[in-house]
C-alpha cells in the first residue's frame, strides 16, 4: 500500500475526514469512560520539534501512550538535525526505527522533503504555511457543538498565517465559507491558495467579516519566528481585536475559537475568550482526540 501522509489539510478527502472525525468521537468517548483502548500496542511515534510547543507535544505524546504505543521526543538540540544532517537522511533513518512520525518545523518544503524519503506516514504538527491538525480539531469541535459545518460561515480575523491557509483548504473539503479580514500588508499569499478555491471572501473591515458568522476565530498577532516584527504588528493590527461588539455582529449562536496561546487585550478581549460563546478549552482538548484518530488511521487504515 502507498504511504499516506497528512502534510496539509487537502491531503485527505471528505470521506477520509468523515471517517477520522467519527473515529475521534468514538475514541473520545472511550477516553471519557476510562476504557482501555490499545490499537497501537508496540507501535512507536517519533516527534521531531524544530519549533516550541505545548499543545502539539502534549496531545501527540499523551495520545500515543493512551493508544498503547510509545512516543519519542526529538528536537534539534538533541538530534543530528541540529548539526546539519540532511532532512532526507534523517527521514531515512528515523522511518526505519518507528511506525509514524510527526514533524513541527519551519518551511513546508522541509516536511515535504522529509515525507518524500520516509518509509512511514508523516504528520504535519505545524509549519509556517499550514497547521492541519489544529484546524481538524477546530472542525471537530464545531461539529460537536453545532452539528455539520457544511454551508456555515467562519470568520477569520487576523493575519494570513498557517491557520488561515488550513481553514481555506478545509472550506473546500467540507463546503463552508470563510470571511477573511487581514490588516493591510498582511494579506493572503495567493500562491498558498488553490486557484479554484471560491470558498472565501475578503473584507477590509473585520466587523463586516463577522457579520452573520457561525464561528469567529483568530490567532496571536505575532506568530513564532516573527517576534522582531512585534511592535510593527501591534500598530498594524489596531482594530482587529475580536471583542464583544464584533461577536454581536455574528449569529446569536456563533462560537469563538482560538488555537492558543492567547493574548487577552490584543487579538481577543477577555470577555470573549472567557465568555459563554468561547469553546477554546474544548478546542484545545480535542487536539488529543482527533490526533489519536489520525494516528490510528495512518498506521492501521480504516477499521471495520
Amino acid at each position: 500500500m502507498a504511504i499516506k501522509h497528512f502534510l496539509q489539510f487537502s491531503d485527505f478527502t471528505l470521506d477520509e475526514f468523515e471517517y477520522v472525525i467519527e473515529r475521534a468521537r468514538i475514541i473520545k468517548r472511550k477516553f471519557k469512560n476510562y476504557e482501555t483502548y490499545h490499537p497501537l500496542l508496540d507501535r512507536t511515534l517519533v516527534m521531531v520539534f524544530e519549533k516550541n510547543s505545548t499543545r502539539t507535544r502534549l496531545s501527540f505524546e499523551a495520545g500515543m501512550h493512551q493508544l498503547g504505543g510509545a512516543a519519542i521526543y526529538l528536537n534539534t538540540r538533541d538530534s543530528q538535525l541540529g548539526r546539519g544532517e540532511p532532512v532526507e537522511d534523517a527521514a531515512q533513518v528515523m522511518s526505519r526505527m518507528c511506525d509514524i512520525i510527526m514533524v513541527r518545523t519551519f518551511g513546508q518544503d522541509i516536511i515535504e522533503r522529509f515525507a518524500g524519503h520516509s518509509r512511514v506516514p508523516v504528520i504535519n504538527g505545524l509549519t509556517n504555511e499550514h497547521h492541519p491538525c489544529q484546524v481538524l480539531a477546530d472542525v471537530f469541535t464545531y461539529i460537536e457543538h453545532r452539528g455539520s459545518i457544511q454551508g456555515k460561515t467562519v470568520a477569520w480575523i487576523g493575519d494570513a498565517n498557517n491557520m488561515l491557509y488550513s481553514w481555506l483548504q478545509a472550506a473546500q473539503v467540507f463546503g463552508f465559507h470563510v470571511n477573511v479580514s487581514t490588516p493591510k500588508g498582511y494579506e493572503i499569499d495567493q500562491s498558498l491558495v488553490a486557484p479554484d478555491n471560491t470558498q472565501y471572501t475578503v473584507f477590509p473591515n473585520p466587523s463586516d467579516a463577522c457579520t452573520g458568522a457561525d464561528l469567529v476565530t483568530t490567532d496571536v498577532w505575532t506568530s513564532m519566528g516573527y517576534e522582531e516584527e512585534n511592535a510593527a504588528r501591534l500598530k498594524a493590527f489596531d482594530g482587529w481585536i475580536v471583542d464583544a461588539e464584533k461577536m454581536k455582529r455574528a449569529n446569536a449562536d456563533a462560537l469563538f475559537m482560538h488555537c492558543l496561546p492567547a493574548h487577552r487585550g490584543e487579538e481577543v478581549a477577555a470577555e470573549v475568550i472567557d465568555g459563554p460563546q468561547s469553546v477554546v478549552w474544548d478546542e484545545a482538548e480535542n487536539r488529543l482526540h482527533v490526533q489519536k484518530a489520525l494516528l490510528e488511521y495512518l498506521v492501521l487504515g480504516k477499521l471495520s
